[in-house]
């Protein structure tokens, strides 16, 4: 039995593995998908205080207090962020490392610094929640299901850097990249997630692969993840 742990991005919630959890535990697997605070099930709890830290520390306490270990850990779009920021924290439980068209950032970057943009300045009335970007769903009902449940996210995730002490190649645990292949070149996160897809490919620290679809892939392929997935229990 294999303990996944997947960690979602921006503006959604655990929810965005909806699709994906049921296969893998028909398959006899554990499957985690913390909320992170402030979006999803838990928008409640958003304030202009939440930021990327809040995030790593929601799922190094979710691995910390259910005290799993040699876990494949995932993270989806910004929740690349996440997972890396956490690895100081509980990288030594964690077997198989996966990006789900993902940001890879190195120490001291910030998903703003990796897209290239530079963060705006700090103004009276600054508004401090981020809008949904636009994405598609190939299904009509998963996107009657996801759609209504896209939060504004706090900004301060987006602006605060990654903490990393070593490369990502330097820890002890195996790589993935999973790369959406069908995304227009202007979509949101496009250039970065090019970047990192390439620096897994042309790596040998790295696993490489390729589904034939946008951005929302755990929506549009969740039995293609699924056996993605399936297939790294066996490396």
């Amino acid at each position: 039995m294999t303990t996944f742990v997947l960690v979602h991005g921006a503006w959604s919630g655990a929810h965005g593995f909806h699709l994906v959890r049921p296969m893998l535990r028909e398959a006899g697997h554990e499957v985690f998908t913390p909320s992170l605070t402030g979006v999803g099930e838990r928008v409640h709890l958003s304030s202009p205080q939440v930021g990327l830290s809040t995030h790593i520390e929601d799922v190094v306490n979710a691995i910390l207090y259910e005290d799993l270990t040699d876990i494949v850990l995932l993270g989806f779009s910004y929740g690349g962020m996440v997972v890396t920021g956490a690895l100081d924290h509980i990288g030594d439980r964690v077997r198989h490392l996966v990006y789900l068209d993902a940001f890879v950032p190195s120490d001291g970057q910030s998903l703003i610094g990796i897209s290239g943009r530079q963060p705006s300045p700090i103004t009276l009335g600054e508004q401090w929640l981020v809008p949904a970007f636009p994405r598609d769903f190939e299904d009509p009902a998963e996107a009657k299901f996801a759609l209504p449940r896209r939060t504004p996210h706090p900004g301060r995730c987006f602006s605060e850097p990654v903490s990393l002490s070593c490369a990502l190649e330097d820890f002890r645990f195996t790589r993935t990249y999973i790369k959406a292949t069908a995304d227009a070149i202007d979509a949101p996160g496009a250039d970065a997630f090019l970047a990192a897809a390439n620096r897994a490919r042309s790596s040998p620290a790295w696993n490489y692969h390729e589904v034939a679809t946008n951005h929302m892939l755990a929506s549009n392929r969740p039995r293609e993840l699924a056996d993605l997935l399936l297939d790294l229990t066996l490396k």
